[in-house]
């Protein structure tokens, strides 16, 4: 059972997650102009969690992967592995109705879809902060968001996760098959965009090119660019809170 968002509920919801952040710091903050959030798609076995770990400590932002889980779980009042079992995963319609007619404990896909959008819209709100996956290209304002996709040859990425988890060559790229078209299925089904077309991104990084730390100098480079493209456009703006990245040929190794 899927659930969709019109353009018209995201607009609201944003608006609520702007009013939430502004009632909590209240009038420690002047009212500032909108912040960057990176929000990062990634293929099955390109380390795009480690990208996106490596970009949020050079910037000194938090990252929210699995760590979204355990806040919509919070939320929702139930456990971890609750949400885990729906988390960018197709769950049927006939599990979902028998759950709900045996009263077994779960959590819906259209409940935990609803609670990780209005999640995401609060970390946008907010700002400076690295959200991997789960739709959030689409979900957060183009505005104020640097979305980025890392990709890489499907030889490359069954190698990696052949190597990660010590399976076989076939284990491996049955593992990054699944992987995939689940994510994938996710987007395509609850936000309607494809989530493997470049067009949908600023920045699409190839991990068989560049390692984890020069994708990362290319991703702050890219922030950068964008907060002093806002900055012109804005005089008043302060956006000296990135790094600025400084890519040199040594940085930007093969792996």
């Amino acid at each position: 059972m899927k659930y969709s968002f019109s353009p018209e509920y995201l607009t609201e919801a944003l608006t609520r997650a702007h009013r939430h952040w502004q009632h909590h710091q209240g009038d420690r903050v002047k009212p500032a102009a909108p912040t960057f959030t990176i929000a990062l798609s990634r293929q099955a076995g390109t380390f795009g969690a480690a990208v996106a770990r490596e970009v949020g400590d050079r910037l000194g932002w938090p990252v929210y992967d699995s760590e979204l889980l355990q806040r919509i779980a919070d939320d929702l009042g139930v456990r971890r592995a609750l949400v885990e079992s729906v988390d960018e995963r197709q769950v049927g319609w006939l599990s979902e109705c028998l759950a709900g007619f045996f009263a077994l404990p779960g959590v819906s896909e259209s409940t935990y879809v609803r609670q990780l959008v209005e999640t995401l819209l609060a970390l946008a709100a907010h700002g400076h902060c690295v959200i991997v996956g789960r739709g959030a290209t689409k979900v957060l304002p183009l505005a104020t968001t640097l979305r980025v996709r890392v990709v890489a040859p499907l030889d490359h990425r069954v190698e990696a996760v052949q190597r990660e988890h010590g399976i076989s060559s076939r284990e491996a790229a049955a593992r990054v098959d699944v992987t995939d078209r689940d994510r994938n299925r996710f987007v395509m089904n609850h936000f309607h965009f494809d989530p493997t077309d470049p067009g949908n991104y600023d920045l699409v990084v190839n991990a068989a090119r560049f390692s984890v730390g020069a994708s990362a100098d290319l991703i702050c480079a890219a922030l950068d660019r964008l907060e002093g493209r806002e900055a012109r456009a804005n005089p008043k703006t302060d956006v000296g809170h990135s790094k600025s990245a400084t890519i040199s040929r040594n940085e930007l190794s093969m792996t």
